[in-house]
């Protein structure tokens, strides 16, 4: 990054925090989808990871003064969706007994993250990086079912390809993935694969 895009995002940052609804729709569009895809993994339920993600952002902007770096957005943004994801499991819990396995081991996935020691600059390059490596087809296969939250079916109508050409180029992207993020694992197995 340039010392000139620093200088921006700095400037950015002290628009926000001063109340700039216009960065904060930056800040929104360019995060949503994440948190969004984030939500999903543990939730599985995209209506309710959009409306967690919403909440996030919601108190994102109420909170914005209690931020105190760039890199904070994502950390709050993230340890908001992650307390909300948490909330929702436990409400799920006291519903369905025949789910109770899963939703603690995700529960407790959770709870283990502590979104202040993950260095998010460094995980976002690595993972655009491994992203961009991967081979087109499989690279926009990938982004639309991670990213857009689009299903498999929708993803092949979509691109006019065989749903079984969908599954493949999935499958190869996450393996592809794994590889090349061995050292952020633990994390982007939870973030990225379904379980």
């Amino acid at each position: 990054m340039t010392k000139d895009n620093r200088e921006i995002l700095s400037y950015k940052f002290l628009l926000f925090k001063s109340g700039d609804e216009r960065i904060f729709q930056e800040i929104f569009k360019a995060n949503y989808n994440l948190i969004v895809g984030f939500c999903k993994q543990f939730i599985f339920d995209l209506d309710m990871s959009r409306s967690i993600a919403q909440e996030s952002f919601l108190k994102l902007w109420l909170n914005r003064e209690k931020v105190q770096t760039e890199n904070g957005i994502k950390s709050f943004l993230y340890t908001a969706a992650r307390t909300q994801c948490i909330d929702y499991l436990r409400h799920e819990k006291v519903k369905s007994s025949f789910e109770k396995r899963e939703t603690v081991l995700l529960r407790d996935i959770l709870e283990s993250y502590d979104f202040n020691r993950i260095e998010f600059f460094e995980l976002e390059e690595a993972v655009s990086r491994a992203i961009d490596n991967l081979p087109e087809r499989c690279r926009l296969v990938f982004f639309k079912s991670r990213y857009e939250g689009k299903k498999n079916r929708e993803i092949a109508e979509e691109l006019g390809i065989a749903l079984k050409s969908v599954e493949t180029n999935i499958t190869r992207a996450l393996k592809s993935l794994r590889k090349n993020l061995a050292e952020f694992l633990s994390i982007l197995i939870t973030l990225l694969c379904s379980l």
